[in-house]
C-alpha cells in the first residue's frame, strides 16, 4: 500500500514539473511607433496564471489596461480528450518623447511558481515632416511614384577586406497599402561567394523614418556576400514586381461594376532593384604556410580518447575549429602520421548557421586511428592559420602534439609495418560465389526470338504509334481551343457562375443579406460579360438587352434577367423594403442562369 502511495506520489509530482517546464510567459509589442500615435503592449502566459504584475512604463503614457483576457480550448485526439487555457495581459501606452526604450519584464504566477517574461525594446520615431504641395497631391490621388513605394540595397559594410563578408539587404518602404509582391528578379552576385538568410514565412511590416518620413518597410531578400577577388565589384540591378491598393478618387468613366464595389483597385507595378558597389581590400602580403584563405575569427580545439592502448586497438582523434567567417573555405588538416598506424577518415561534420553577424559555428574533424604495431609513437601537432578582422593580422593556431604508448597484443600477432594512411574498411561485395552443381540438370530447348513473333510487331510498335498519334491530335485541338480566349470564357461561363451563387448561398445561410445581394449579382453579370464577349467596363443593363436578343434569347427570359437585376439592386441598398426574401432571389437567379445557358447560342466566329 506505502508503494502505491510513493509511486502515485511521483507521478503527480513529475506531471506537475512537466507542466511547470511548458509554461511559456512571453511579451510582445512593435519594434518602432511613430511620436503621438498609441500601441499596444500584451504579455501572454500559456497557463492559468494568477497575480500579474506589468512594468512601469516611465517613457510612455499608460492610457488604459491592464485589460485581462481568459481563452479556454478542448480537443479529442483518438479518444482522449484535452484542455488548455491561457491569459493574456494587455496595455494601451502613447510615447512621451523620441529615442529608443526598454520596456522592462512582468511577472505572473502559475501554480505557485514564479514566471518573467521577456523585456521588449520600443523605438519612437518622430512625426512625418510637412510635405511639399506635390507630395500632398500624390498622396491625395494616392499615384504610385518613386516617392511613396521603392526599394533600397543596404550594405552593412562598403569597404571589407577580401573572403570577408558584407550583409546585403534589400529592403521595400512604402506608403501605400501593400497587397503582395513576387517574380523577385535578384542581380548575379558576380565576383562573390553569396550565402542567402532564410527569412520567416510570416514576415510582418516595420514602420522605419527615412528623409522625414515614416515608412512601412519590408526586408525581402538578404544574402551574405564574400568578395573573392580585389578592388571595385559592383552589383547590378534587379527587379519585383508589387500589388498595390489604391483609392478610387475620380468617378469618370467609371464602369458598371464601380456602384456596387468599394471605392479601391489593386494596381500591378514594377519595382527597380537598385545597385550597389563594394570596395574590396587585398589581404597583407605576409602570410603564413598554413593560410588557405580562411578570414574570420577562429579558435582550435583538439583531443585523444586515448593514448594508452593494445594493439591494433582504435584511437579517435577530434580536431575542431570554431568560431565566425567563411567557415566554408576550411580544408581538411594535412597530418604526418606515423606509418604504423592505421588511419580511417577524416569525418567531417559542419555545423554552420547564417545570421546577419554572418557564418558561425564550427567544422569538426574525427580520425580513426589504429596502431598496427607496439611501441611509442607521436601524433604531430596541426597548424591552422587564418586573417582575424578584428586585429587585421594573420593568426596562426596550434592542434595538441600526442604522444601513443601501444603494448602488444596479447595473442602474439605478428608486427606489421605499413603505412595504411588511407585505406578502406572491408566491404562485403556480393555472395555470387556457389558451388557447382552436377546433379539433377535438366536442358530446355531454348525458344525462338519474340521479334519473329506477328503479335510483338503489333503490340509493341503498332498500338503505341496509334496511342501516340491520338494523343498528339487531342492535344493539338485542346491547344487550340485554349488559345482562343473568348471561346475559353464563354466555356467557362456557367461553371464560374455556379462558383459565385455558391458563395451566395453561403451569406444566404449566414443571413449576410448586403454580401448576399453583391455575390448574386456578380454571378449574373459575369455570366453575362463571358457568354456575350462583353468587357465589365462596357457592360450595362441596355448593351446586355441587346446582346441577349441578338443571341436569339426569348423575350421573356430577357425581362425575367432584367426584373431580377432590378429587384437584387433595390434589395442591396433597401433590404427592409424588399417584397421578395432572399431565399426567393437565389431561386431565380439559379433557375434564370439554367435558362440562358439554354438559350444563349455561341456566335460562330468563335
Amino acid at each position: 500500500m506505502k508503494r502505491k502511495i510513493i509511486i502515485s506520489l511521483i507521478a503527480q509530482l513529475a506531471l506537475s514539473v512537466s507542466l511547470i517546464a511548458q509554461v511559456s510567459f512571453t511579451a510582445s509589442a512593435p519594434s518602432a511607433v511613430v511620436m503621438g500615435q498609441t500601441f499596444r503592449v500584451t504579455y501572454s502566459v500559456n497557463a492559468a496564471a494568477k497575480d500579474f504584475r506589468g512594468p512601469e512604463f516611465a517613457d510612455f503614457e499608460e492610457l488604459a489596461g491592464p485589460f485581462t483576457s481568459q481563452n479556454n480550448s478542448m480537443q479529442i485526439i483518438n479518444g482522449q480528450m484535452s484542455s488548455s487555457v491561457s491569459y493574456s495581459y494587455s496595455y494601451t501606452l502613447q510615447p512621451k518623447k523620441e529615442g529608443t526604450f526598454v520596456i522592462s519584464a512582468a511577472t505572473v504566477m502559475v501554480e505557485n511558481q514564479k514566471y518573467t517574461s521577456n523585456s521588449l525594446t520600443v523605438k519612437v520615431l518622430p512625426p512625418d515632416k510637412p510635405q511639399s504641395n506635390s507630395q500632398q497631391q500624390n498622396q491625395q490621388q494616392q499615384q504610385v511614384t518613386a516617392e511613396n513605394i521603392f526599394i533600397l540595397a543596404q550594405l552593412s559594410r562598403t569597404t571589407v577586406f577580401e573572403q570577408d563578408y558584407t550583409l546585403l539587404t534589400y529592403k521595400l518602404y512604402s506608403l501605400v497599402d501593400l497587397v503582395d509582391f513576387g517574380n523577385i528578379k535578384l542581380p548575379d552576385a558576380k565576383g562573390f561567394l553569396k550565402q542567402e538568410i532564410e527569412l520567416p514565412r510570416q514576415r510582418q511590416l516595420n514602420v522605419e523614418n527615412y528623409k522625414g518620413r515614416n515608412y512601412n518597410t519590408l526586408v525581402l531578400h538578404q544574402s551574405l556576400l564574400y568578395p573573392q577577388r580585389t578592388g571595385t565589384i559592383d552589383i547590378e540591378k534587379g527587379s519585383i514586381e508589387v500589388i498595390v491598393r489604391l483609392r478610387n478618387t475620380t468617378r469618370t468613366n467609371r464602369g458598371f461594376f464601380d456602384d456596387f464595389f468599394d471605392t479601391y483597385q489593386d494596381v500591378k507595378r514594377t519595382l527597380t532593384i537598385p545597385s550597389a558597389r563594394i570596395e574590396v581590400e587585398p589581404l597583407p602580403s605576409n602570410k603564413p604556410a598554413s593560410f588557405s584563405g580562411v578570414v574570420g575569427d577562429l579558435s582550435l580545439l583538439s583531443s585523444i580518447n586515448s593514448t594508452s592502448v593494445m594493439q591494433n586497438d582504435a584511437i579517435t582523434l577530434k580536431i575542431k575549429i570554431s568560431g565566425s567567417g567563411n567557415l566554408k573555405m576550411i580544408s581538411t588538416p594535412t597530418i604526418d602520421f606515423p606509418a604504423d598506424i592505421e588511419v580511417h577518415g577524416p569525418k567531417v561534420d559542419n555545423n554552420f548557421q547564417s545570421t546577419s553577424y554572418g557564418v558561425t559555428g564550427s567544422k569538426l574533424f574525427e580520425y580513426t586511428l589504429i596502431p598496427r604495431s607496439s611501441g611509442e609513437f607521436t601524433i604531430p601537432s596541426v597548424a591552422f592559420s587564418y586573417f582575424n578582422t578584428k586585429t587585421k593580422s594573420y593568426k596562426t593556431l596550434q592542434s595538441n602534439e600526442y604522444t601513443i604508448k601501444v603494448t602488444k597484443d596479447a595473442s602474439g600477432s605478428a608486427q606489421v609495418i605499413a603505412n595504411y594512411t588511407g585505406k578502406e574498411n572491408v566491404k562485403m561485395l556480393g555472395k555470387d560465389i556457389r558451388y557447382i552443381q552436377t546433379k539433377g540438370i535438366r536442358i530446355h530447348k531454348k525458344n525462338d526470338f519474340a521479334l519473329n513473333n506477328v503479335w510483338f510487331f503489333i503490340g509493341f510498335y503498332v498500338i503505341p504509334f496509334l496511342l501516340t498519334l491520338t494523343l498528339i491530335i487531342i492535344y493539338r485541338k485542346r491547344l487550340k481551343e485554349n488559345a482562343n480566349i473568348l471561346l475559353v470564357k464563354n466555356r467557362k461561363a456557367n461553371k464560374l457562375s455556379k462558383k459565385r451563387l455558391k458563395m451566395a448561398d453561403k451569406y444566404l445561410q449566414e443571413g449576410m443579406q448586403e454580401a448576399f445581394y453583391d455575390e448574386t449579382l456578380k454571378a449574373l453579370w459575369l455570366y453575362v460579360s463571358d457568354k456575350l464577349n462583353l468587357p465589365l467596363s462596357e457592360l450595362n443593363k441596355d448593351n446586355a438587352e441587346i446582346e441577349l436578343r441578338n443571341s436569339n434569347v426569348e423575350e421573356t427570359v430577357i425581362q425575367e434577367f432584367m426584373k431580377l437585376l432590378s429587384t437584387c439592386e433595390f434589395a442591396r441598398y433597401a433590404p427592409s423594403a424588399s417584397s421578395i426574401t432572399m431565399n426567393e432571389v437565389y431561386e431565380q437567379a439559379t433557375e434564370m442562369i439554367g435558362k440562358l445557358q439554354e438559350s444563349i447560342k455561341i456566335n460562330r466566329k468563335l
